[in-house]
């Protein structure tokens, strides 16, 4: 198969669903399509619910593979899920996330050439709730230069072989899609057009949490993967963050109000990996 798309699921029967439903609603895709379901440390029925899509892949053409794995852990996932893989582009996919039918074909065709490449879509952040914070923090947010400029890639992201040869397994870090995105030098990375639903954490609490470990995970890259810092986009420190705040004060209280609180002793949770649901 041309594409493989590898889906690590740690009891995540409330959200899988809706994730395969989109995925499977996926536009024809030039050389056939393989989905991976690595159902990790469930303690739910997961990894049934992944079976239970697979004549609705065979009906697609598409193939379908679960694994059903006792041990928990992403990246221990990602490594099982690329062992089973056969694609010649891999996408990484979180099972929160819902694609849009053109995500996996345009993603497919960008990274179909020789050379390493790393390509996602343009994330649709979503929220669910009604919570006046999260919807100002992400407000703000939403202007970072993270966000406006270059290919973030969060909740999806991929690469081709050649790319994928740059490093062996996985290591066990946090922020694994940080980690994947700046082996690739900036103009190494490619966004293609179509849309994809990520939801934002929500509530102060959860926000502070999971964004703290989320600095906690580009700080350990930092730490341990010096090398991979010179891939970082430099505008990312050159846009004046002045300019945004005045434009909406209001969004920018809120997005400070949670940039201090993950520095001081508060809301820190034991869990490294703290998830927002």
């Amino acid at each position: 198969m041309k594409t493989s798309v590898l889906i690590p699921a740690h009891n995540e029967a409330d959200y899988l669903p809706a994730c395969l439903n989109a995925l499977l609603a996926s536009d024809p895709v030039a050389g056939g399509v393989q989905v991976v379901v690595i159902a990790n440390g469930c303690t739910d029925n997961t990894a049934e619910i992944a079976r239970g899509f697979a004549s609705q892949a065979e009906a697609k053409g598409w193939h379908w593979t679960v694994l059903d794995l006792a041990q928990g852990g992403k990246l221990n996932a990602w490594n099982k899920g690329e062992d089973a893989a056969t694609g010649d582009v891999l996408i990484y996919l979180d099972a929160d996330v819902i694609v849009t039918p053109q995500v996996v074909g345009q993603i497919s065709d960008a990274l179909d050439v020789k050379a390493p490449r790393y390509a996602s879509g343009r994330a649709n952040v979503t929220l669910s709730g009604d919570d006046a914070l999260t919807r100002h923090y992400t407000r703000f947010w939403l202007t970072t230069p993270f966000m406006v400029h270059g290919v973030p890639g969060f909740g999806v992201f991929a690469m081709n072989r050649a790319g994928r040869a740059r490093w062996g397994e996985w290591p066990d870090i946090i922020s694994d899609d940080t980690f994947a995105r700046l082996n690739f030098a900036p103009s190494e990375r490619l966004s293609v057009p179509a849309q994809y639903d990520w939801p934002m954490i929500e509530g102060f609490t959860r926000l502070v949490q999971v964004r703290r470990r989320q600095d906690i995970g580009v700080a350990e890259i930092e730490t341990g993967y010096p090398e991979l810092m010179v891939n970082d986009d430099p505008h990312d420190r050159t846009v004046p963050l002045w300019k945004r705040a005045v434009k909406d004060p209001v969004a920018f209280v809120a997005f400070a109000a949670v940039r201090l609180a993950i520095r001081l002793p508060i809301l820190r949770s034991t869990n490294r990996w703290a998830r927002g649901r």
